[in-house]
């Protein structure tokens, strides 16, 4: 059933939310992340090949831990989204959203009318499989979602002055290693091109008044993101904490072994 959405109430009185990707398809991955405070997860579906079932698992877990469900689908479709929210996602981020057209299309997925053109079938779970009334749920649904719609190419920053039009949109999403690949520095996030372009979209989406969101691989560059304005971080993703938290202690234990 559909819920209260404070990630989206942070960030609209400029706070900060605190999330990471969740790749793995254990429910204890969730769970776990849930424990340790962070405030939202992002089902990464675009990059990870899972299925509808597990992800009803992972939002189920992230409602029982008060955590956040965003779910990053795979391209910006209408059964993509649809599949997403009916699901109990309470957000989507939408890859390579290039133009004003982009934009409003995720709009008119996501939203019910007026505001979009979701199908609307009040039988699915976010409904409360029909034990909702329809009115409260479609005026719950657009008041809770959050919208977020990424900005991961030289030709998305050219447009995003336009993009920024669609009133809807609550988070504006920098993909720095799409970034990377679209100035030519493929997986040099820090390189001096893409640091600038993410300057650039900062200052161009806190100009219109909505929240910027990016994903940063530890604590002391989430650090610099948000002392930058960026509201909606992202710090690594379930399997890349394990990878790194693995990798530093057989590194420490090396070096102890071998003083």
């Amino acid at each position: 059933m559909i819920k209260q959405n404070p990630v989206k109430k942070k960030i609209k009185h400029n706070e900060t939310a605190i999330g990471t990707f969740v790749k793995m398809t254990d429910p204890s991955s969730v769970e776990i992340v849930g424990l340790a405070g962070f405030d939202f997860i992002v089902i990464d579906t675009e990059h990870v090949g899972l299925n509808k079932e597990t992800v009803a698992h992972l939002i189920r877990t992230a409602e029982l831990y008060d955590v956040v469900p965003i779910m990053r689908v795979k391209k910006n479709e209408d059964t993509e989204i649809l599949q997403a929210l009916d699901s109990g996602a309470l957000g989507v981020q939408v890859p390579n959203v290039v133009t004003l057209s982009d934009a409003r299309h995720v709009v008119n997925s996501t939203k019910y009318a007026p505001l979009g053109n979701r199908g609307f079938a009040p039988s699915h779970r976010a409904a409360g499989y029909g034990t909702m009334d329809n009115k409260d749920y479609v005026r719950m649904s657009n008041e809770e979602t959050l919208i977020v719609c990424h900005c991961e190419s030289k030709e998305a920053i050219e447009q995003l002055d336009t993009i920024l039009k669609e009133e809807e949109i609550d988070v504006v999403f920098i993909g720095p290693m799409d970034l990377s690949q679209s100035f030519d520095v493929i997986g040099e996030g820090d390189h001096p091109k893409v640091k600038a372009a993410i300057n650039e979209i900062i200052q161009k989406v806190k100009a219109h008044g909505k929240a910027v969101g990016t994903v940063a691989p530890n604590a002391e560059a989430a650090k610099e993101f948000i002392e930058a304005g960026v509201t909606y971080v992202t710090i690594s993703s379930d399997q890349g904490m394990i990878s790194a938290f693995g990798r530093q202690h057989i590194q420490q234990l090396n070096g102890l072994l071998n003083a």
